[in-house]
């Protein structure tokens, strides 16, 4: 036990030694935490809007009542351009779409709210790189033509013009049943004096809009949780670079075999298990060491809050830096030189931290990828870390995850103690 706490003590005071090392390895995950934080997180009506060029070709009151309301939406970034303007605008990227308001717009519109006809066609230019927006443009798009439309139809001049027009259309329709001809009127007749009433006086450009208010609320375990945008990313940056102080670690001790050190350490009264379980836990200590910086520096600067269980935060930190230090390790084990063993450890890394959620969170991720990234231990570290800090879960949340990250990395240890190659070759 003497020489192995030596070990290990020796591995940590290397690492804290190195201030170049140390400094990069704690400032890089929390600057790219910061700014992947900053981009998720909510800002308000300051938050980036949805860039939409727009090409009035219709120049009517109804067409310049539909772009003043979406105008209004604070989801939407409006700009009125030319046509050529317009699709250049979201060929380059510098819009997510734009909408051409045809000529005849304004007349044809109103007349197909009560009635089939020769439907006006507007045309949305979208980039296909931002579909999400597209749809979103979409739906406010049906709903500001909606209000703007029936705002007409009950206000408006061409909306009163309209309705007359359709009245003397159905008289003059022989084909038409006497029952539905007598209705039809009716309404045209009552939409008519509703026009022109003073009952609509204050109310002008006011149509039928959705009929509910919609109250938002955020769920999470605990009330008053509130999601925190740094909370996931530092955890995510955190998770990235200690694997990278893993792929450190497992490359160092290759390279340290082509030096005259390895020597000494072969002859040296320290068993081979012993000299692989000190450097295990020395990685693991380091990147523990690292992780509580890294969320010392998301609470004390970027406000994240521990909703959770405080001690299943640490568990599940314990439980990933024991994995980081068995990942280096079997890296190791089943490298044959490090020039080539970095550069597959580095691969495989990236691929385990962007299917973790690392990147961006797993539930943006289409449901099949979901399900399927539920092997990955990274996914497990960082959902846990997420239950602990943002959703407010209690310790029993991390159990499971922290036993999976524990069983995983006693499976890596046992395999890097049976294939790492002791002798030289």
């Amino acid at each position: 036990m003497n020489a192995l706490r030596a070990l290990v003590l020796h591995d940590i005071k290397a690492f804290l030694g190195n201030r170049r090392a140390l400094i990069v390895n704690l400032l890089c995950p929390i600057l790219l935490g910061a700014f992947m934080g900053y981009f998720f997180s909510d800002h308000g009506d300051n938050g980036s809007r949805i860039t939409v060029m727009v090409v009035d070709e219709d120049q009517s009151a109804l067409s310049r009542r539909l772009l003043e309301g979406m105008g209004k939406d604070k989801a939407l970034e409006v700009r009125p351009v030319e046509a050529a303007k317009a699709m250049e605008a979201v060929r380059r990227g510098k819009a997510s779409a734009a909408l051409i308001v045809p000529a005849g717009f304004g007349d044809a519109a109103p007349r197909n709210l009560f009635q089939q006809g020769v439907r006006p066609v507007l045309t949305l230019l979208v980039d296909p790189s931002r579909t999400t927006e597209a749809s979103l443009v979409r739906g406010l798009l049906a709903q500001h033509s909606m209000e703007a439309v029936s705002g007409e139809v009950f206000t408006g001049p061409s909306g009163l013009k309209m309705l007359k027009d359709s009245a003397a259309d159905i008289d003059r329709n022989p084909s038409l049943d006497p029952s539905l001809r007598k209705h039809l009127h009716g309404l045209y007749d009552d939409l008519s004096g509703l026009n022109t009433s003073g009952a609509m006086k204050g109310r002008e450009g006011q149509g039928m809009s959705v009929p509910y208010d919609l109250k938002e609320v955020e769920v999470t375990a605990r009330i008053g949780a509130k999601y925190n945008g740094y909370a996931h990313s530092m955890a995510g940056m955190g998770v990235q670079f200690i694997l990278f102080l893993g792929i450190d670690a497992g490359v160092g001790l290759l390279v340290m075999r082509r030096t005259s050190l390895w020597q000494r350490l072969r002859t040296a009264p320290v068993g081979r298990r012993t000299f692989l379980l000190a450097r295990i836990l020395g990685a693991a200590a380091s990147a523990f060491l690292l992780l509580v910086g890294i969320f010392a520096a998301a609470v004390g600067i970027f406000g994240v809050r521990i909703q959770g269980s405080m001690f299943g935060l640490a568990l599940v930190s314990a439980a990933f830096a024991l994995f980081t230090g068995a990942y280096g390790l079997v890296i190791a084990s089943l490298g044959r030189n490090p020039e080539a063993t970095r550069g597959l450890s580095v691969m495989v890394t990236l691929f385990m931290v962007m299917l973790g959620g690392a990147w961006v969170p797993s539930f943006i991720f289409p449901r099949w990828l979901q399900q399927a990234t539920l092997v990955i231990p990274t996914r497990w570290a960082l959902d846990a870390m997420d239950g602990m800090t943002w959703r407010g879960l209690g310790l029993s949340s991390a159990l499971v995850p922290a036993g999976l990250l524990f069983g995983c990395a006693l499976v890596m240890s046992l395999v890097a103690v049976l294939r790492f190659p002791f002798e030289d070759k």
